[in-house]
């Protein structure tokens, strides 16, 4: 069979489609590549023509007599497309290269399985396209994973349809222990025992209230840690679950925490070896990672230039970061206050009200009611400010008070029989965790 220069072009053109980037959503191509396919049948040919101008002159002449032009593009071809911000699947999916008529197919078959209006952003998704003909393919098969647990897989029938399908992976669960010595912040030392992201934050939350993480963890204090792990018959783990015991060891003092689930339908919580919630009204700092830059009382203002009182506590942070609600109240006011620019105040139990200024964005409205811990905006440089970071002010009975020194209410304190029980169960806990071995890093699967 001869392969004319027509023939070549077609092929190249065929797969020149799988090479088309699929604007800010193809994060990587894993495929068997038609492009090289069409470059090592041109170079074979090319040395057998004793010329570079009787290649090009008479190029039918060297072409294997056996090659066949649809050898060149592969039955199936991968592409894997990550969601971006702004994505709708419809829109993926035909970006990718799919017919319009069975990306709808294919996403209609997936609402069996999953609400694709719960694609979050970074999402990857694996889409498989088939032959159809001598130059053209078609959507073959859309997969992708929710959660580790869990795959979603939309694939053509023979009649032409799709038909989603699942797959439920199980894993191994156990206690994990994970600790490690603090050199510069606890953030990095967490990172270089192996903690994901979501085990740092909840440790963080669990000592947000007793611990000021921005002047009272010095170098040499230590941390332990000892949470399930979900792993498979590899051993690598595949997700981490609830913090059992969280222990920090800050100048010699140690603070050691114990998750517990009162057997009187009250709230699960952490609590001190003494049974005390070791939730309090506010948090000490309602942002996670930022550096105290600014304290309470008399400075020299940056813009004014004069002494002025400072009525609050300024963190800094990129612009962006969240904003937590530093407890539970109903939002007295969201929206722009003059200098403090973006600007929510929260009013809560006894008395405390809280403040948050110069947000990039809000993210609740006035009269709504939050929870401790929410996100209600993200650290900016809005109204009377020289860079991104959160103003915070903590007020009792309408007058600014110092966030740093003030003492908050506690939460419940376990008591008669529900302590006997707390104790019991701590106990049980601290033998487990003395008899489990330390990892000296975290085996995570990411």
């Amino acid at each position: 069979m001869i392969l004319t220069g027509a023939v070549l072009a077609t092929g190249i053109a065929a797969a020149s489609v799988f090479y088309s980037p699929v604007q800010r959503s193809v994060t990587a191509i894993d495929m068997v590549d038609p492009g090289r396919a069409v470059e090592q049948a041109v170079l074979d040919a090319y040395r057998l023509a004793p010329t570079l101008e009787k290649f090009l002159s008479e190029p039918d002449a060297w072409w294997p007599g056996t090659l066949n032009p649809d050898d060149l593009l592969p039955a199936k071809v991968l592409k894997k497309v990550a969601v971006a911000p702004g994505d709708t699947l419809m829109a993926l999916l035909t970006e990718a290269g799919a017919e319009p008529s069975d990306s709808q197919a294919a996403i209609t078959a997936l609402n069996a399985k999953f609400n694709p209006r719960k694609l979050k952003v970074g999402q990857e998704i694996t889409l498989t396209f088939e032959r159809n003909d001598a130059d053209s393919y078609r959507l073959f098969e859309m997969s992708l994973s929710p959660s580790v647990e869990r795959e979603v897989n939309v694939t053509r029938v023979e009649s032409g349809s799709f038909r989603a399908n699942e797959v439920i992976r199980e894993f191994n669960v156990e206690h994990a222990r994970v600790g490690g010595t603090i050199d510069d912040s606890l953030y990095n030392a967490g990172i270089a025992a192996g903690l994901n992201n979501s085990l740092l934050s909840e440790f963080i939350r669990i000592f947000s209230y007793d611990v000021d993480f921005q002047r009272e963890v010095q170098p040499g204090d230590r941390f332990e840690l000892f949470f399930e792990r979900h792993h498979d018959d590899a051993g690598k783990t595949m997700k981490t679950g609830r913090i059992s015991v969280a222990a920090m060891t800050l100048s010699g003092r140690e603070l050691r925490y114990y998750f517990y689930q009162p057997s009187d339908g009250g709230d699960a919580d952490y609590f001190t070896p003494a049974g005390s919630s070791v939730r309090k009204a506010l948090l000490r700092t309602p942002i996670d990672g930022a550096r105290l830059t600014s304290g309470f009382g008399v400075r020299r203002h940056p813009i004014l230039g004069y002494s002025l009182m400072h009525k609050g506590v300024d963190f800094g942070a990129q612009t962006g970061t969240p904003i937590q609600a530093a407890g539970e109240g109903v939002v007295e006011m969201s929206g722009w206050n003059g200098g403090y620019g973006q600007y929510v105040r929260i009013k809560h139990g006894n008395g405390y009200a809280t403040a948050y200024a110069h947000m990039s964005r809000l993210g609740v409205k006035t009269g709504q009611r939050v929870r401790q811990g929410q996100v209600i905006g993200a650290v900016g440089t809005t109204g009377r400010s020289t860079g991104p970071h959160l103003h915070y002010e903590v007020m009792q009975n309408g007058k600014q008070i110092n966030p740093t020194g003030v003492r908050f209410p506690s939460g419940r304190k376990l008591e008669g029989k529900e302590f006997d029980r707390f104790r019991r169960a701590s106990e049980g806990l601290d033998k487990e965790f003395r008899g489990t071995p330390q990892l000296a890093l975290l085996n995570r699967g990411e």
